[in-house]
């Protein structure tokens, strides 16, 4: 029995389908900018475009705004966070309006586009600390459960992801 190449490509592209990358645009983000660089360099970092994602350490709903502190990973190629690889540093992404702290709690990894708008000089533990800030056009979070691939372009997921435009 001879099977056809449109045979063989369909289940593929089936299983490309389901795989989870988030609906971001990366559209003209400067990919390079670190959240250390921003920080060390605002002046020259401000205004940029960037895609930043690492895992949540906290979420503050103040009055107008939702803060998110985050410990930055570099990103894949589908934008998440390689929790595998050396943190990058911490920053807050700063988001319009109310997010739910319950839904962006600590531990889970979150992906944002957006612009530099600063820093903000804070504390972690009894340190000084300055984070670059990130005001977040959009924002990813990744659906709970969801593993990392580990070496290969092939992703399989079942769980739902939120995205916030």
């Amino acid at each position: 029995m001879r099977v056809s190449p449109p045979a063989l490509i369909a289940p593929l592209l089936l299983l490309a389908a389901c795989a989870s990358t988030p609906p971001l645009d990366f559209e003209g983000t400067d990919r390079s900018l670190t959240p250390a660089e921003a920080a060390a360099h605002i002046e020259t970092a401000r205004g940029r475009r960037v895609a930043w994602g690492g895992v949540i350490v906290s979420t503050r709903n103040l009055e107008h705004t939702t803060e998110i502190e985050t410990l930055g990973y570099p990103l894949d190629d589908s934008g998440r966070p390689q929790t595998g690889a050396p943190a990058q540093r911490r920053f807050l992404l700063v988001r319009e309006g109310y997010l739910e702290a319950a839904d962006f709690r600590s531990g889970r990894l979150v992906t944002a586009v957006g612009g530099v708008t600063g820093t903000r000089r804070g504390r972690v533990g009894e340190a000084e600390y300055v984070y670059p800030v990130l005001e977040a056009e959009e924002i990813y979070l990744w659906p709970l459960g969801e593993r990392a691939p580990q070496g290969s372009n092939v992703r399989f997921g079942v769980g739902i992801g939120v995205i916030i435009r």
